[in-house]
């Protein structure tokens, strides 16, 4: 790959509200932090969106930095166990204690579970580690030395605790008023809500003092009380100390845009003493969208309408099926969930995979076309803003073109998927092969019923291939009679 040329890399800036050309402040050292989960609950799929997001972006900087001898490529994500409130504002009870509550559990062991689970999600959808988890709890110094840096200047106290007053940074909520780009958002401040006392109603905690007689299981000393920092803290003070300021990019979910994000932005500043926002780009994904006949709207926990990882896998689904699905639209479209949808993508994935299982089952054969075109196009497709739906059809131009020799293909498909992360060079047509939770037969059992049944069609005994087949049935197994990829069953 050291020797392509790549078109330059073009992404939708939040901030300015308009694609521009990235080029990192230090090629040597490539800076990106993406906001991570809240470990109250099981993430759901809308969720891992973000993260699907943010690793395609990652990816993709790392193949360029190949390319163009760019150094490395850090990617920060921060695991939040403390701070985050019901409201994304300053309304309501901690997520964490409240669930720790609910559930009559320490709180450190419930963030434990939390993040011990979605780390699993993050390897099952293919998701390459970060370079840095940063855990909010382990940074708790270094909150309250940051917010002690910008108190004066720009913080008052009330009785709740240390508030920023936004109004003393240049153009608060630049960030959240970017809604003009069609993909919701908006202004931030309509769904702050109101606490006494502040000065202007999108002020926010920075750090929050325990109420008399309120039982936390989470809280520290401070020059202002005994407390916990504001959720909006942690992501400043540890993008800063592990990146620096300025760096290069900040991702996270459409919904950051709004207050998040905007009050990261003025904690940078308050901290420079300058107009620098932190990150130079800002970019984010938008919501995936449920919809079951009586609402609309994103997947979220409080809603109650969502969909975990490990529902999906209980359903026979493999997690690089809704990999697909996701890349399949653009991160900045909003993507509509649905069970037949999803079904769709896994159908797609399955045909990649025998297509790529066709090719090594070809060896040798002489190219009378260059396969580098393929890659002239993957190269296009994600500088144009990571777009993925086009990649993905010039993968698969490529896994069909029958001018170029099947080692040529395989050679190109490594770097399709060092980029969309499929895993297709490795993955087989048995990993798809997921037994749902209600199954009731392991796969060698299944291959075994299968030979059975085509030596009874053999024998034309169509009345023991019909008993066979109503067996499988039963067990959750749908046999693929004339199925075009030639499968021969699946998980029903």
């Amino acid at each position: 790959m050291a020797d392509r040329t790549m078109p330059p890399l073009v992404l939708f800036n939040s901030l300015s509200r308009q694609p521009e050309a990235f080029r990192p402040i230090d090629p040597a050292d490539v800076r990106v932090y993406t906001c991570g989960p809240t470990v109250y609950a099981d993430q759901h799929v809308g969720n891992m969106r973000a993260f699907l997001f943010a690793d395609t972006l990652v990816r993709t900087l790392r193949a360029r930095a190949a390319a163009e001898g760019w150094g490395r490529v850090r990617h920060v994500i921060n695991i939040t166990d403390v701070g985050h409130l019901t409201s994304d504002a300053d309304a309501g009870d901690d997520k964490m204690e409240r669930a720790a509550a609910s559930q009559g559990r320490s709180i450190w062991d419930l963030a434990a579970r939390y993040t011990a689970d979605f780390r699993r999600d993050v390897a099952r959808l293919g998701i390459a580690e970060p370079s840095i988890w940063a855990v909010a709890t382990d940074h708790i110094a270094e909150m309250v030395d940051f917010a002690a840096a910008i108190a004066p200047a720009h913080c008052y106290t009330l009785p709740g605790g240390l508030y920023f007053d936004t109004g003393t940074v240049p153009d608060y909520g630049r960030l959240a008023r970017a809604g003009t780009d069609g993909n919701g958002g908006g202004d931030g401040e309509s769904r702050i809500d109101a606490v006494v006392g502040k000065r202007h109603p999108q002020d926010f905690a920075i750090w929050r003092i325990s109420a008399p007689g309120e039982d936390r299981q989470m809280e520290w000393d401070s020059p202002w009380g005994r407390g916990a920092p504001g959720w909006h803290l942690e992501c400043s003070v540890m993008s800063r100390q592990y990146l620096g300021s300025p760096f290069d990019i900040h991702t996270g979910g459409i919904d950051h845009r709004e207050i998040h994000h905007p009050n990261e932005i003025a904690q940078n500043q308050a901290r420079c003493g300058c107009a620098d926002p932190g990150a130079t780009f800002w970019l984010h994904n938008n919501f995936l969208v449920q919809r079951d006949g009586t609402d609309t709207g994103k997947m979220s926990k409080s809603s109650g309408a969502i969909t975990t990882l490990q529902s999906l896998v209980d359903r026979g689904i493999h997690p690089l099926g809704y990999r697909l699905m996701c890349l399949q639209a653009h991160y900045r479209s909003e993507l509509e969930f649905s069970w037949s949808g999803l079904v769709a993508a896994l159908t797609r994935l399955r045909r990649l995979v025998q297509a790529v299982e066709g090719l090594r089952s070809r060896p040798g054969g002489e190219s009378i076309a260059d396969a580098g075109v393929y890659r002239e196009q993957l190269d296009a497709a994600m500088a144009e803003d990571l777009n993925t739906p086009r990649a993905l059809t010039a993968l698969e131009s490529m896994l069909a073109d029958e001018r170029v020799a099947p080692a040529a293909r395989i050679a190109a498909l490594a770097d399709f998927d060092a980029v969309l992360g499929l895993n297709l060079g490795t993955l087989a047509r048995e990993d798809l092969r997921i037994r749902p939770a209600t199954a009731t037969i392991d796969v060698p059992a299944i291959a075994g019923r299968l030979a059975d049944r085509r030596k009874a069609r053999g024998a034309k005994d169509f009345a023991r291939s019909d008993a066979i087949r109503n067996d499988l049935h039963a067990a959750g197994i749908e046999v693929m009679d004339g199925d075009p990829l030639g499968w021969d069953w699946r998980l029903a």
